[in-house]
């Protein structure tokens, strides 16, 4: 299953939707007892002069791609993640020097930018403070820099559309950031597997603040409200936070939707080998078992790590190449092998918090090409955590529960109304 770009979604829904206007001009009927053999009929010939068309370049498309930015990030590396070709990253960093902001990255804050399949980059925009944005412009093919107060404008948005492949190619359909569309499987991942579950003709609605200067989108906000409706199940994620500060993603009824474990350390994903009592080694060429999950993915995807721990081993350990081992509480235990790296600051002794990086996918150890091999382990037994039932979360407390109900009602209306929308915008 492939994704059509969003350019020439556009362009088949306009051609099919003047197929019923042309289908009326021949579909006059005739009234009964007409008599129809003594018509004259005669053929007319015209010569109609129609307008040139000028053949347009389908080859390339625009996207809106938001990055974070993470400690030690640099430009040039910032705009690879963007997708910025070499040639387009030379010269925005020969014009880079035009704004000051640039050359100080603030962790944490994020980088919007236009860029087309092919890798140009059209528009780059950073909010350096809360008071200042920097715009980096093209013209001409020239890259122009600019920095300026910024009076934010905050605006409530709404999306919502059907998977009709993957549900990037989706939520790119409904013109949803990719930051807020990670968000949403972030907060159903203890309910819904992204690798497994995902059906053709399944339903999402969100709706999410937005901040605008002049009428132009700078960056995305909170995701405010969820749904996601898989295989005739419907799901529902309301942001709160209470009276302390804390906040989270909650179901209508107030239980919290972060688990104690996610269902995958890898948010997209295929599952490439399962667990099994008897299956034929590829390096080895012997039958033997597979007490884990393979999940194929290209070197130096991102691995989280499933609930809070503590890292128990950060080392390489025999086949199972550079391994990583998480204690979590009680007698649970998850390990993650075959990385290409470990991540910054982990190592035994250290703790880790839920969907925290922990390493990046590689081939190291008895591995035939880059995935992960992932175990979840009950008192040091490996366990198909496919198969288990594992503990939830606690609910709000009885004060902050009536505070939730009376604040997300508003939210859940907002829903109700796109539960039987596809909307590539309302705000």
């Amino acid at each position: 299953m492939f994704d059509i770009p969003r350019a020439i979604r556009k362009r088949l829904f306009l051609a099919l939707a003047t197929l019923p206007f042309l289908g009326v001009v021949a579909a006059f009927g005739i009234a009964p007892d007409t008599a129809t053999r003594d018509i004259t009929q005669e053929t007319v010939v015209e010569n109609l002069d129609l307008p040139q068309v000028t053949p347009t370049d389908t080859g390339n498309f625009d996207y809106w791609r938001e990055e974070r930015i993470g400690r030690g990030d640099t430009l040039p590396e910032l705009l690879a993640r963007l997708g910025v070709n070499d040639a387009d990253t030379r010269a925005f960093l020969s014009a880079a020097g035009e704004a000051k902001s640039l050359a100080r990255l603030a962790p944490g804050r994020s980088v919007l930018a236009r860029v087309t399949s092919g890798g140009q980059l059209m528009l780059f925009r950073y909010l350096a403070s809360d008071e200042m944005l920097v715009t980096v412009s093209r013209a001409n093919g020239i890259f122009t820099a600019q920095e300026k107060q910024a009076v934010l404008e905050t605006r409530l948005i709404m999306r919502s559309g059907d998977i009709q492949g993957s549900l990037f190619g989706a939520t790119d359909a409904a013109d949803v950031p990719d930051r807020i569309a990670s968000e949403m499987a972030e907060v159903f991942s203890g309910d819904i597997d992204f690798h497994r579950d995902l059906r053709r003709g399944d339903h999402f609605s969100l709706v999410y603040e937005a901040y605008y200067l002049d009428g132009q989108l700078i960056k995305s906000g909170r995701l405010l409200a969820a749904e996601f409706i898989n295989q005739g199940k419907v799901s529902r994620a309301l942001h709160f936070k209470d009276a302390q500060g804390r906040e989270g993603y909650y179901t209508p009824d107030g239980q919290s939707l972060k688990r104690a474990f996610l269902k995958s350390p890898l948010p997209f994903s295929r599952i490439s080998s399962g667990f099994s009592n008897a299956r034929y080694h590829p390096v080895l060429k012997e039958w033997r078992a597979h007490k884990g999950i393979d999940y194929a993915a290209p070197t130096g995807t991102p691995v989280r790590a499933i609930a809070d721990a503590v890292v128990n081993v950060a080392g390489r350990q025999g086949g199972y190449g550079n391994l990583v081992v998480l204690n979590h509480h009680g007698n649970y235990s998850s390990a993650y092998g075959h990385l290409s790296r470990f991540a910054k600051g982990v190592k035994r002794g250290t703790r880790v918090k839920q969907g925290q990086v922990i390493g990046y996918v590689g081939a190291t150890g008895l591995a035939t090409g880059p995935h992960l091999h992932y175990e979840f382990r009950v008192a040091g037994v490996q366990k198909n955590p496919l198969g288990l039932k594992l503990p939830t979360s606690y609910p709000l407390d009885p004060r902050s529960r009536s505070q939730f109900l009376s604040q997300s009602q508003g939210l859940g209306n907002r829903l109700d109304m796109l539960r039987s929308t596809n909307l590539a915008s309302l705000n």
